[in-house]
């Protein structure tokens, strides 16, 4: 994941010539409220265009789910084009193309999500089909049996045959020693070999309840609106008894760990993770916000210090990163990687020291305001340019919501950074870069030996 400051450089002018709070439009109209079975609906109005976005969010993903039967929430999200009681497999999806609707959804760790894109005077049907697939999927085996190869081949595709995709998985099951955010969120291969249909019917039996799910609802539309679409299509549906899910917490300093993976790629590169807490579960949350602006001082853009110090200025790297997320519902990581510079003749040792000195002067210099004020309106200015989309607004509110953070947040945000001061950067940076909460993957091609020698 990059930084938030790589999409904004359009506004990074204005950003820095204006006070930050400016840039940030009055709240827009948003409303909660809960039906008598637990379903809570939160509907935000923005009516520039007769278009609605609707979000179903489930309280499950790959970090609830145990050893043996990794996979299931994103099985299940595959299934749930299946059919139901009312409409056969794709009907649903057959009938939204033909309203001229965008509709998909997408699994985590925390979280799975279907939405829809549609005109607001549709969005009648999309509640509607939604509700249905929630009462009453199908999972039909035949289509269960199909559908499984079809993931297999995604997983090949996408991680299996792809070597960054491939390290990094290793590396998270590494980095998080003790919580779900080890496993991937297409399952380990093994499980995919053996999982049943009944297992997903169990999943779904579980999980997929009204009262562990938020409806989100952004676009030209009112509050009395969606909820009385909310209750004809959803109210009869029961509440039931959902599993406790208790937070995805890390050993705080679990120790040094390392490993050496060797894949298909012509070039050598490094992962470095920290064991650092999420909004969610940070005792202060002042830390994490500086944790966010300490990612993209490291990584913002052209000038900042990765690219700056150690790609143009040392040569030492022909690219690094840094990234953070800080809206999980349990502990996170901080990331950094690096590709060394082989033309200059850069090691990967050399690399990982090169990074060591980047965050070490975070830990005994504080940046200064100019520093923190430029990256720091970066980062801003791409909060606000990601509201002007719908879609992105109504993704931060259920994302919000269903790691057990509020949509509340969303609003608050850029005053939280604006409060974060070089002090507490440089805090963060002494608390959270240390080597007893360090992971490192020194990542090098398949034909290298052990060495690091070409043999």
């Amino acid at each position: 994941m990059t930084s938030l400051a790589r999409r904004c450089a359009g506004l990074l002018l204005i950003a820095l010539h204006a006070p930050l709070a400016a840039l940030a439009a009055e709240p827009q109209a948003t409303h909660e409220f809960q039906l008598d079975n637990g379903l809570k609906v939160i509907v935000r109005e923005d009516h520039r265009a007769p278009v609605v976005v609707s979000q179903l969010w489930y309280k499950v993903g790959s970090s609830y789910e145990t050893p043996g039967q990794t996979g299931l929430s994103h099985a299940l999200e595959h299934m749930m084009f299946k059919g139901s009681r009312k409409l056969g497999p794709g009907e649903a999806s057959r009938i939204l193309r033909e309203l001229g609707a965008e509709e998909n959804a997408f699994t985590s760790d925390d979280y799975t999500a279907y939405y829809q894109v549609l005109s607001r005077d549709r969005l009648a049907v999309a509640l509607e089909l939604e509700a249905d697939r929630l009462a009453s999927l199908a999972l039909p085996p035949d289509e269960f049996a199909r559908e499984i190869e079809v993931i297999k081949e995604e997983r090949r595709l996408r991680t299996d045959d792809k070597p960054t995709a491939l390290a990094y998985e290793r590396f998270k099951a590494m980095a998080y020693p003790a919580s779900g955010y080890r496993t991937p969120t297409i399952g380990w291969r093994a499980d995919l070999d053996r999982m049943q249909v009944e297992e997903l019917r169990a999943w779904y039996q579980a999980w997929y309840a009204p009262n562990n799910a938020t409806l989100v609802v952004v676009g030209d539309v009112t509050k009395d609106e969606v909820r009385g679409l909310a209750e004809k299509y959803f109210g009869a549906i029961p509440r039931r008894a959902v599993p406790a899910a208790k937070a995805p917490l890390e050993l705080a300093e679990p120790g040094e760990r390392r490993m050496t993976l060797h894949v298909k790629t012509q070039l050598p590169s490094l992962l470095m993770g920290f064991n650092v807490p999420g909004l969610a579960s940070a005792t202060d949350a002042r830390q994490v916000h500086a944790l966010r602006l300490a990612s993209a001082l490291l990584d913002g853009g052209y000038s900042a210090r990765l690219p700056a110090r150690l790609e143009r200025g040392e040569e030492l790297v022909s690219g690094a990163s840094a990234w953070y997320d800080a809206f999980v519902r349990g502990d996170s990581l901080f990331m950094l990687s690096a590709t060394p510079n082989v033309q200059k003749g850069k090691t990967l040792e050399q690399v990982e020291a090169g990074l060591w000195r980047q965050l070490d002067d975070l830990k005994q210099n504080p940046p200064s305001p100019e520093e923190l004020a430029r990256v720091r309106a970066q980062v801003i200015a791409g909060l606000v340019y990601g509201r002007d989309s719908i879609t992105s607004q109504a993704t931060t509110i259920g994302e919000l919501e269903t790691v057990g953070l509020s949509w509340k947040l969303m609003d608050e945000d850029l005053a939280a950074l604006e409060a974060v001061t070089p002090a507490d950067i440089q805090k963060a940076a002494q608390n959270f870069f240390t080597r007893s909460r360090l992971s490192v993957a020194h990542i090098l091609p398949e034909s290298t030996t052990a060495e690091g020698k070409q043999p």
